[in-house]
């Protein structure tokens, strides 16, 4: 299913910077682009949008001001040259705030953290000793020059190595430039687990463990020190287990 999205600013430049980045991307359907707040109203009186990139200094009403005036909001992205409205934007629950000039890297990270949210409202609290993934979520990663579209089902584990994470799926090895702590924040904490500071594990494929290991169709991936009691939280367990 496509993500139906709206671009709210009144720059042209702008909006076509957005719809840009968004056209290197995979599954988003545009549903309207509009020059100021008020027009964007009577779209959403018409039509279901996911997504909103909202500009925050318009003609008539401002961008805050608009979502305020929203009793269900679809989702929205800020895009704003104006940093001091990050507070009261994030107080509006907001899924990001992006300051211009908007990078193509910065808008990746704020669609991937929009799938999230998207998949935590659909899940609800997701349970840790299921670790279930749904088979149609995904995230975006940039290797090289092209973006890659990865289905959480499909990945086996993901290594850090310095500036980069390998991301071990069923079909191949992604080799993307970001860090450890970043690519955790992409995935939802249900159904992945930091198990080491070098490795990010799917919780629903992990087929066995000891105190010191983690068990993957036949791989063994280590368990850090500083993480052995938050992963034997996570799975629950609370039996004696080899080494400890």
């Amino acid at each position: 299913m496509k993500t139906k999205y709206m671009i709210v600013d009144d720059e042209p430049l702008a909006r076509d910077l957005i719809r840009g980045h968004i056209e290197k991307l995979e599954n988003f359907e545009i549903v309207a682009e509009c020059n100021n707040a008020m027009k964007a109203m009577s779209v959403l009186r018409e039509k279901h949008v996911d997504l909103v990139f909202m500009d925050i200094q318009m003609p008539q009403i401002t961008g805050i001001e608009f979502l305020k005036t929203l009793k269900h909001p679809p989702k929205v992205i800020i895009t704003t040259a104006y940093r001091e409205y990050a507070l009261e934007g994030f107080e509006l629950d907001v899924v990001d705030y992006l300051l211009k000039p908007i990078t193509f890297e910065r808008f990746l990270k704020a669609v991937n953290k929009f799938y999230q949210m998207s998949q935590e409202t659909i899940q609800g609290t997701p349970n840790p000793s299921i670790g279930k993934v749904p088979e149609d979520s995904f995230i975006y990663v940039k290797e090289n020059k092209k973006v890659i579209k990865i289905y959480l089902s499909e990945i086996r584990y993901i290594e850090g190595l310095s500036e980069y994470v390998q991301i071990y799926t069923d079909k191949r090895k992604i080799i993307t430039k970001t860090s450890m702590s970043q690519m955790e924040e992409k995935l939802p904490s249900g159904n992945f687990l930091r198990i080491h500071k070098s490795y990010i594990v799917p919780v629903g494929k992990i087929e066995a463990f000891t105190a010191n290991t983690i068990e993957i169709q036949g791989k063994e991936l280590p368990i850090g020190r500083n993480f052995k009691n938050a992963v034997l939280n996570s799975l629950n367990y609370t039996g004696p287990v080899a080494g400890i």
